[in-house]
């Protein structure tokens, strides 16, 4: 099935992908956008948090160089993929779902027998940026695979899905651990 002017990908800035130059509105397919961000975030993103909560790691200007230049880039390609409207909503939800974030880094951290708490709020800034981009990232991807975008109704049902498993998720760790070292 052809893809549809409705879908999420269509396009809001000009962008060449793959050497292929596509337009302001076109419809860019998924395989094109997310196997790839979503690789290379993980790959930055993983540098960025070993680097941040590593007991030798780098200085924060380093990290932040590293870690604040990368974000600003996937935002513009963000801006450009997704729109204003949508990165908006991105970091309005970011900012509601802090509990969840630290939740989960806390939880992670808890591997290596530390929390979250034993780092000051600038150590968390990079690792935290990351999770909002990719977070965002899967939610596009979920919605893109399931039809979602070709369906209000179908949006309506995965996105009440998404919510509710992201806060079963977010509760399962809260509730069973992520103290990391006590």
């Amino acid at each position: 099935m052809a893809p549809t002017k409705d879908e999420a990908l269509q396009l809001h800035s000009d962008l060449t992908i793959n050497g292929k130059l596509y337009q302001q509105g076109e419809v860019v397919p998924w395989y094109m956008i997310y196997p790839f961000f979503g690789l290379h975030m993980l790959a930055f993103g993983l540098s960025g948090f070993f680097m941040a909560y590593a007991d030798q790691g780098p200085p924060l200007t380093f990290l932040y160089m590293h870690g604040g230049f990368a974000v600003f880039v996937y935002v513009i390609f963000y801006l450009a993929i997704f729109g204003v409207d949508r990165v908006k909503w991105m970091f309005i939800n970011a900012a509601l779902g802090l509990f969840g974030i630290y939740a989960q880094i806390n939880w992670i951290l808890g591997w290596f027998n530390k929390s979250a708490s034993d780092y000051g709020w600038a150590t968390h800034v990079i690792p935290f940026l990351y999770y909002v981009l990719y977070t965002f990232l899967l939610y596009h991807f979920v919605l893109e695979v399931t039809g979602a975008n070709r369906s209000p109704r179908r949006r309506q049902w995965v996105e009440f899905g998404y919510v509710i498993v992201s806060v079963l998720v977010y509760g399962l760790i809260w509730f069973f651990g992520g103290t990391g070292s006590e």
